[in-house]
């Protein structure tokens, strides 16, 4: 798994004195049983004590200290008894990172009746005082660490804080200008920066061409072999010349987001490309967001900081895939056909498609390098990123997969739950008709990373 999708959990298992600490230390082994068999990585806090929990509010310091210096990206707090508002909160307030409050479901009082945590009620009180110290924290209902609803609660949780790690170190490519005729997808540079610390690093059209041609000759023997695979993959009547055009443009993309440590790109995608390097980009969107990198189309800054959240919410298990919501299915009512001109991942390919390698067929340029295929369907989630006035918000909802007319490009048909409500989502905005779409339903993660990202509002039509 790529570093930016790896969470490490800082483990603060909390109790309080009155109740029993022998039943707290049993509990806080089998909760680090439990993240070891799910192969979440953590830092605990053995160290701290002989109990290896935090129970007195003037170690929350302390604790903080080892947690950032270990790098941890969010923290878990399971009260393993009743627990300890004040040290949890004051902790909370410090790292200023995600937090997850739980605490394991009592069984029947022992031999004395007498209770051995009180678990629920110390939850009920940290999250009463986290109110006030104003931090923001995700919680598991009170349950048995066997039930189904822990490990799916922990996992989103984790999602959840994929999100917000690439978001606060999010930094967006800029290939070109946006398209003179694309007013759409106008963004506030300066206000993202302010607002939530995205950069957005540019490059010139001719700095990308000029890198495509030192690569083909410093790849040369790379390229020529990838020629060959593009051959044995997808249909195609190209010169090998056009290709290396193709796969050079990959790698100049490639080389420039590490260097630059880019998490998504936006490039101007037509008109200016083409008189350049008589060739489309959309293979090479295609191959660079199956690998990790997403690359958007018509310089859309804020279709690529959404798709780099679609992507950390699967933390990186699919790619996404970058599409216009189109047109209405001619006959389905709820359905909407889901399409770009050649740049969703060929690992989403749907089995029965062809996969072919094209020239573009609406552009007057005809220039090659438009992908032709249908993608699977499924459970699929589309979300957008967006503002205006200063105010930003995120739309999200979940469809699936269905049959419709074959198209041109890339493309898959999505049925929604009543697409007449998300419609009026988009048109009264603040969205455009470029979306995320990804593979899994992101939705539940999205409600849990934006109780961290207060100044974005959810948006969401299920």
């Amino acid at each position: 798994m790529e570093e930016k999708f790896k969470v490490k959990l800082g483990y603060a298992p909390t109790r309080r004195s009155v109740f029993s600490r022998d039943d707290a230390i049993k509990y806080k082994f089998l909760i680090m049983e439990k993240m070891t068999a799910m192969n979440i990585e953590f830092v605990d806090l053995e160290w701290l004590n002989d109990e290896g929990l935090l129970y007195d509010a003037v170690d929350a310091e302390k604790v903080a200290v080892y947690f950032k210096s270990q790098n941890v990206d969010a923290i878990f707090v399971p009260h393993c008894n009743f627990g300890n508002e004040e040290a949890v909160s004051k902790l909370a307030k410090i790292m200023d990172k995600p937090v997850l409050l739980w605490g394991p479901r009592d069984e029947y009082p022992i031999a004395d009746y007498s209770r051995l945590r009180d678990s629920q009620c110390g939850l009920f009180a940290t999250s009463k005082v986290m109110t006030r110290f104003g931090v923001p924290f995700s919680y598991i209902e009170n349950c048995r660490i066997e039930e189904p609803i822990f490990e799916e609660g922990l996992d989103r949780f984790i999602s959840a804080a994929c999100i917000v790690k690439n978001f606060r170190n999010m930094k967006i490519g800029q290939i070109g200008t946006r398209p003179t005729s694309f007013m759409s997808v106008m963004c506030n540079e300066g206000e993202l920066l302010e607002k939530f610390g995205i950069q957005v690093i540019p490059v010139s059209l001719i700095d990308i061409s000029n890198s495509m041609s030192g690569i083909q000759k410093s790849y040369a023997a790379k390229i020529e072999e990838d020629v060959s695979e593009v051959k044995a993959r997808l249909q195609c009547d190209f010169s090998d010349e056009t290709l290396i055009k193709m796969i050079s443009l990959k790698y100049a993309m490639k080389e420039w987001a590490e260097k630059e440590s880019l998490s998504a790109i936006a490039i101007q995608c037509w008109d200016a490309f083409q008189d350049i390097t008589g060739i489309m980009p959309c293979f090479a969107n295609s191959e660079l967001t199956m690998e990790g990198i997403p690359v958007v189309c018509e310089t859309d800054i804020c279709g690529a900081v959404t798709a780099v959240i679609a992507q950390s919410a699967v933390r990186g298990k699919t790619p996404i895939f970058f599409a216009d919501v189109t047109v209405r299915h001619p006959e389905n009512d709820n359905a909407e056909l889901l399409w770009h001109c050649g740049s969703f991942p060929l690992s989403l390919k749907k089995e029965s498609s062809e996969a072919r390698l094209s020239s573009h067929y609406v552009l007057d340029s005809k220039c090659p390098g438009v992908n032709e295929w249908e993608i699977k369907g499924g459970e699929i989630t589309i979300a957008r990123f967006d503002g205006v006035n200063g105010l930003y918000s995120m739309l999200a909802a979940k469809g699936k997969g269905v049959e419709g007319p074959r198209n041109r490009g890339t493309y898959v048909w999505v049925e929604f739950k009543n697409w007449p409500a998300l419609e009026k989502k988009i048109i009264y905005g603040p969205y455009i008709h470029h979306v995320a779409g990804v593979h899994a339903n992101i939705i539940p993660a999205m409600e849990e990373a934006l109780k961290f990202l207060p100044v974005i509002t959810p948006d969401f039509v299920d």
